[in-house]
């Protein structure tokens, strides 16, 4: 095992904090070509797996079925910031399908709640991915009821799918519960890394879900706001490299990415869960894959800034 990547908080000339962060880089074949700390750590993906979690929508037909456009295949990657346009965008979904924000069961996020009283779970930011459970659900004629338990047929999709792009068995008895009550399933870091390859290059995979992942990649490409939204990692990196990279932020400080040209997949652990650190430890990782800074992304997470903009830290990968 490699010595992990160390991030740093450097306020004036002495370091404040230490992050230490895991990365692994692998092909679609599974082989890991460059690693920074534990390639088998146990990891819960959390939302970084969303785009995998998605495949069920367009394999089944549910996304054609209920002509769903890359608006709509974007949010169901998405872990959005509940800006208007989101939830006006996820309302109009779910009376596509003939539901309504009650019948998600993501639930309404406190900080939400405090700003707005009259807030839905339309607001919540896995909304999009739980208005796809839904669609699947309604295209299948299933009960919609329940779509977040591990015996519901939407969930086994699910499991199946992450199961097959991973290379990794899932005990449903081992999951835990995401925050927004789905299944979360601990995987090495290596095959959050290899899924992530595979769906940037799909090649492995059979004809079905290669159509999958290519719109579901060209979704999130094509409308990166509503991946994210504002001042979000996941939508200024999309828009910046129009295709060349993908990327998808989970909860807890993990990152996965996509080069797809290069066929090779990114998976990042910080320790600690902090999501700047990831940030940064991505955009190392990046910068040593693709021989490019993209600073345009990245330096804005390096400099730290009080709340009347005044720079006074950077986070900065320690020299190994």
């Amino acid at each position: 095992m490699t010595e992990p990547l160390m991030v740093e908080l450097w306020r004036g000339p002495h370091v404040e904090s230490r992050h230490v962060v895991h990365a692994v880089v692998a092909d679609v074949e599974g082989n890991v070509t460059r690693c920074w700390g534990d390639p088998d750590r146990l990891t819960h993906p959390r939302s970084a797996v969303k785009p995998l979690q998605a495949l069920p929508l367009v394999e089944t037909g549910a996304a054609d079925a209920f002509d769903l456009g890359p608006v709509q295949l974007a949010l169901a990657c998405a872990s959005h910031n509940g800006e208007p346009g989101h939830v006006a965008a996820v309302d109009a979904w779910l009376t596509r399908i003939g539901c309504t924000a009650d019948d998600l069961e993501c639930g309404v996020e406190q900080a939400h709640r405090d700003v707005d009283p009259g807030a839905t779970a339309a607001r919540n930011n896995c909304s999009g991915k739980h208005a796809g459970f839904l669609t699947v659900a309604r295209h299948l004629g299933v009960d919609t009821a329940g779509y977040i338990q591990p015996g519901h047929p939407v969930q086994e999709l699910v499991r199946a799918a992450l199961a097959e792009t991973t290379r990794t068995a899932l005990d449903p008895a081992e999951a835990g519960i995401d925050g927004c009550g789905i299944p979360v399933h601990p995987m090495p870091l290596h095959a959050i890394a290899t899924a992530a390859a595979g769906f940037g290059t799909p090649t492995e995979w059979p004809p079905a879900r290669v159509d999958a992942a290519r719109r579901l990649a060209a979704a999130m490409v094509a409308e990166p706001w509503f991946v994210a939204g504002t001042g979000r990692l996941c939508t200024d990196l999309l828009a910046a490299a129009d295709g060349e990279v993908l990327v998808k932020t989970g909860a807890e400080g993990v990152q996965l990415a996509v080069v797809p040209r290069l066929g090779l997949g990114i998976a990042i652990k910080a320790e600690d869960g902090s999501r700047p650190a990831s940030e940064v430890a991505l955009g190392h990782v990046l910068a040593e894959v693709e021989g490019t800074d993209r600073t345009e992304v990245f330096d804005p997470r390096r400099r730290i800034t009080n709340h009347v903009g005044t720079h006074v830290a950077d986070l900065r990968v320690a020299p190994t």
